[in-house]
C-alpha cells in the first residue's frame, strides 16, 4: 500500500492524480465522439465521392458510346462506308481512345464494308476489360436483315483515362480504388498488392462478401466492420461499380494523431503541473520543515531566535503563531525559573512588566511577610517512614500553596516543613496588603484544621503562623545560571522569630501588622517578649479573626 509521508508527495497524489483522470476521461470521451463523428463524415463523403466519380466515368463512357450509337443511324444511309469512315475518324480523336476499328465479316482483309441494304442494326455497346494491357474494350455487333452478324465495331480505352479522378485524388484515406464488373470481379484497382486478387469474397472476407451480396441491389451503400470499411456505386453506362476500401486506421488517423499529441500535452500538462508544485512548495515544505525542525529544538528547550516571517499568506500566520507560542513559552519558563511554580501566573506577569524583576539583584521596600511552621514535625517524622513523611508534607503543602495564591502571595522557599512567603503591594497602599495577608493567615489556619478532619487516619498537624511587615530588598537572587525571584533583610529573620512565639493553631502579628488595621482584628491574647537578636522588647499580638472583611 502507498505511504504518503510528505505533504509534497500529499499534493502530487491529491492534485496531479485527479488532473490525469479528468484529462484521461476527457481524452477518452473525446476520442469517440470524434471517432463517431470522423466515421460519419468519412461515409458522407464517401458516398459522394464515389458517386462524383461514377458520374464522371460514365460521362467519359457516353461520350464513346454515343459515336458509337451513331452507327446504327448511318445504317440506313447510302453512304454507309463514308459515314462509318468519318465516325471512326472520331472516334479515334476521342480522349482516352488508344484504337478504334470496324471489321466486316467475310470480306477480304475484314475492310470491306457490305451493301447499305444489308444492314439493318448496330447493337449496344458490351465492356470487356482486357487483363494486362489496362484498357477497356467496347464492341459492337453489326447485324443483316435476318439479324446474322455483318462486322464488329471495337474502341479500346484505356483504363487510366476512367480511373484517372479515382487515381488523382487519393480517396480519403483509402487503401485501395477498385472497379468490379457485375459479378464481384476485379478490372482494376490501385493497390499494387492486389494484383494477384481476382474476384470479391475469395478471401472470405465477411465485409467483401457483404458487398458481393448487396452490389446487385443497391446502387450504393457502406459497410463498416472488423477494422475496414468499404464504399461502392454503381455505374449506369457500364456494368460496374467503383469501390473503395479503406482501414479504419486509416479513416481514424487524424484523431490518432490528435490523442498523440493530446497525450504528449497531457504529459507536458502534468509535468509543468509538478514542477510548480514544486517551485511554489518548495518555500512552504521548508518553511514546515523549519518549524518542525525548530519544534523539535523547542521541546528541547533550546527556544532560539523567532523565526523570520515571508510571507502574509496563511503560512505566514503559521509562523507568527509559532513564534507567538515560543515567546510564551519562553515567558512561562522565564516565570518558572525565575519565580518558581509557586507564583501565581497573573503575579508573575505583573512582576515582569516592572524592569527590575528581570535582571539580577532587586530593590527595597516594605512588603508583607508570612512564616508558617508545622509544630512539632520532627518527631512525628521519626515515627513515619520516608514515603508517609513524603506524603503527609505534599499533602499538607498543596493546601496552603493553594491558599496563599488564591490571596496573591508569593512564595519564596520551603525550609523542611516551614513555608516563607510575602505579599507585595508593587507601590501601592500597604493596608489592603496586610489585610490580604492576616486573611491569607487565617485561611491556613483553617485549611490546616481542615485536612485534619479530612484524614482522621493521618497524624494531625498543627501549624504555627507570624506576620510582620517592614523593608526588605524584594529581587532576583542567585546567579545568571540560576537565580529565585524572593527577598532578604533583617525583616525576614524578624518574621522568622515571631513565628517561633506562635503556638500550633495560632496566627501571631507584630505590632507594625496590627496598628494597620487594629479596629478589624480579634486579638486573643498579647505579648511582650524579648526576641532572639532584637535589643528592645517586642509586642505581638495573636490574632483570631478579622471584624470586618476589607
Amino acid at each position: 500500500m502507498l505511504k504518503i509521508k510528505s505533504l509534497q508527495q500529499r499534493l502530487i497524489v491529491f492534485l496531479l492524480l485527479p488532473v490525469a483522470i479528468f484529462l484521461a476521461a476527457a481524452g477518452a470521451v473525446g476520442y469517440f465522439y470524434i471517432r463517431r463523428s470522423l466515421f460519419q463524415e468519412w461515409q458522407e463523403t464517401a458516398i459522394l465521392q464515389l458517386g462524383h466519380a461514377a458520374h464522371r466515368m460514365d460521362m467519359r463512357l457516353e461520350a464513346i458510346t454515343n459515336w458509337m450509337q451513331l452507327m446504327n443511324r448511318a445504317a440506313s444511309s447510302p453512304q454507309v462506308p463514308e459515314i462509318c469512315t468519318w465516325i471512326l475518324q472520331q472516334l479515334r480523336e476521342q480522349e482516352g481512345v488508344s484504337w478504334a476499328g470496324l471489321t466486316w465479316r467475310g470480306a477480304r482483309g475484314g475492310s470491306a464494308s457490305p451493301a447499305p441494304h444489308q444492314l439493318a442494326k448496330i447493337l449496344p455497346p458490351q465492356f470487356f476489360y482486357l487483363e494486362g494491357q489496362n484498357q477497356i474494350s467496347l464492341r459492337s455487333d453489326f447485324l443483316d436483315q435476318s439479324g446474322k452478324p455483318l462486322g464488329q465495331l471495337e474502341v479500346l480505352v484505356k483504363f487510366s483515362y476512367l480511373m484517372q479522378d479515382v487515381l488523382a485524388s487519393g480517396w480519403m484515406q483509402s487503401n485501395m480504388a477498385c472497379l468490379v464488373n457485375q459479378n464481384g470481379h476485379y478490372l482494376a484497382h490501385s493497390n499494387p498488392s492486389m494484383k494477384n486478387r481476382h474476384c470479391l469474397g475469395e478471401t472470405e472476407n465477411a465485409l467483401e462478401l457483404a458487398m458481393l451480396k448487396e452490389l446487385p441491389q443497391k446502387q450504393s451503400g457502406i459497410i463498416v466492420g472488423n477494422g475496414e470499411v468499404i464504399g461502392f456505386h454503381r455505374l449506369h453506362t457500364a456494368p460496374w461499380a467503383i469501390m473503395l476500401h479503406a482501414r479504419s486506421s486509416q479513416i481514424l488517423a487524424p484523431i490518432l494523431r490528435f490523442q498523440l499529441f493530446y497525450s504528449v500535452g497531457g504529459i507536458l500538462c502534468l509535468g509543468i503541473i509538478l514542477v510548480l508544485i514544486r517551485l511554489g512548495m518548495a518555500p512552504l515544505i521548508s518553511a514546515i520543515r523549519l518549524i518542525s525542525r525548530r519544534s523539535t529544538e523547542v521541546a528541547e528547550g533550546d527556544y532560539g531566535e523567532p523565526l523570520p516571517v515571508k510571507s502574509r499568506d496563511e503560512m505566514g500566520q503559521l509562523t507568527e503563531s509559532f513564534n507567538a507560542m515560543v515567546m510564551g513559552l519562553k515567558e512561562r519558563d522565564f516565570i518558572s525559573n525565575t519565580f518558581g511554580r509557586y507564583v501565581d501566573q497573573e503575579i508573575a506577569r505583573e512582576l515582569l512588566s516592572r524592569p527590575e524583576a528581570s535582571r539580577m539583584g532587586g530593590e527595597k521596600r516594605e512588603v508583607v511577610i508570612l512564616f508558617s511552621d508545622v509544630r512539632g514535625f520532627t518527631p512525628l517524622a521519626e515515627t513515619l517512614s520516608p514515603e508517609a513523611v513524603i506524603h503527609l508534607l505534599n499533602r499538607h503543602f498543596a493546601r496552603m500553596i493553594e491558599v496563599i495564591q488564591a490571596h496573591r502571595g508569593i512564595i519564596v522557599d520551603f525550609l523542611g516543613d516551614a513555608i516563607l512567603a510575602f505579599f507585595d503591594p508593587l507601590d501601592g497602599p500597604m493596608e489592603p496588603v496586610v489585610r490580604r495577608a492576616i486573611r491569607c493567615a487565617l485561611k491556613l489556619q483553617a485549611a490546616v484544621e481542615a485536612e485534619n478532619l479530612a484524614a482522621p487516619g493521618l497524624p494531625a498537624l498543627h501549624v504555627g503562623i507570624g506576620l510582620h511587615a517592614g523593608e526588605v530588598v524584594v529581587g532576583n537572587i542567585g546567579s545568571e545560571s540560576r537565580a529565585k525571584y524572593g527577598i532578604i533583610g533583617a525583616a525576614v529573620n524578624l518574621t522568622h522569630r515571631i513565628q517561633g512565639q506562635a503556638k500550633g493553631g495560632e496566627v501571631v502579628v507584630s505590632e507594625t501588622v496590627f496598628h494597620h488595621c487594629q479596629e478589624t482584628l480579634s486579638v486573643t491574647r498579647t505579648l511582650e517578649t524579648r526576641l532572639k537578636g532584637i535589643a528592645a522588647p517586642v509586642k505581638l499580638y495573636v490574632v483570631e479573626s478579622m471584624k470586618v472583611a476589607p
